[in-house]
């Protein structure tokens, strides 16, 4: 099925003004979802908006958008002036500098969109994108978007150019607020654990390669339940561990090491020398396979 953009935009730098359609770079996939039903019948719930001054639901047609200047005071705006303050936003991304395709901290990045060329845009777009390219550069600009003006990123990739929204300084918390304690490191346990970095090395990240087995393993028991047959719980559970184990750290390198030597796909966890009381391990439960399930509904339909 063809992209659907969802919004016309202008990219602009200098006097060059370029024609461009955005579009979602990215679908949220929800996780398995569960309704809420009455325990007597078993039918769904629904969830009403109760007014909370005369304790009567209210009914959509009946609601109105307002903003609290005061405690309990409201101004009240009405659906075309809301539609007013959105209609006067500027349509238009505005290129403001260029930097280094790698001067952003990636913690600061939001949203992803992808830009199109639109009608008679092709020339400019495929211009910028090759320039960046070239010159190994990003984009920072300004875009206003449904109440908010947002400082973007404009990247060009091989196939062309990507709009990431970014997040204000203030929206990011300082790791100075975790007050991470400064431990001194060895030479020795820093070479090892630099070779232990280099064994598990890889040219990229390919996202094909990896799969959401939680997901699955909820999946599998809700097939299970639907088969008439009953979640077993685990009788034993991990418990919380009280207090930091002390462990030999050259011993667990070493041992990840050997673990990789012997075709481990994993770095797992290895046995380790601790000082303390050792914490207890949960078994993970082996499912068998179900006999075909009745068909399920899609995950996530609320």
């Amino acid at each position: 099925m063809a992209a659907r953009s969802i919004a016309s935009l202008s990219l602009s730098f200098g006097l060059v003004s370029i024609p461009v359609k955005i579009f979602s770079a990215t679908e949220s996939k929800s996780g398995i979802g569960f309704n809420l039903l009455h325990k007597g019948c078993g039918s769904r719930l629904k969830q009403q908006y109760v007014c909370i001054r005369e304790d009567v639901v209210v009914e959509r047609s009946e609601m109105v958008k307002g903003y609290e200047f005061e405690p309990d005071h409201y101004a009240v705006f009405e659906p075309d002036e809301l539609k007013a303050l959105e209609d006067e936003a500027k349509h238009t991304v505005d290129i403001v500098s260029f930097m280094p395709s790698g001067a952003i901290d990636p913690i600061y990045f939001d949203k992803a969109y992808y830009l199109g060329p639109d009608k008679r845009g092709g020339k400019p777009y495929n211009l910028l994108a090759e320039a960046m390219r070239k010159t190994g550069t990003c984009a920072l600009a300004q875009w206003t978007w449904k109440g908010k003006q947002y400082m973007v990123q404009v990247r060009a990739t091989d196939e062309g150019l990507v709009l990431q929204q970014l997040l204000y300084a203030d929206e990011v918390r300082s790791m100075v607020d975790l007050h991470v304690e400064k431990a001194p490191v060895q030479p020795a346990e820093l070479a090892l654990a630099q070779q232990l970095i280099e064994q598990n090395s890889v040219e990229g990240y390919d996202p094909s390669a990896y799969k959401d087995e939680e997901k699955d393993r909820i999946l599998a028991a809700i097939d299970k339940k639907i088969a008439g047959k009953k979640i077993a719980v685990s009788e034993e559970r991990s418990e919380p561990r009280q207090g930091a184990e002390v462990i030999d750290l050259m011993e667990a390198l070493r041992a990840s090491m050997n673990q990789r030597k012997q075709g481990g796909t994993k770095v797992a966890s290895s046995p380790v020398k601790a000082v303390g009381k050792p914490s207890k391990v949960a078994k993970r439960a082996t499912v068998a396979p179900a006999p075909a399930p009745a068909k399920r509904a899609s995950a996530g339909k609320k």
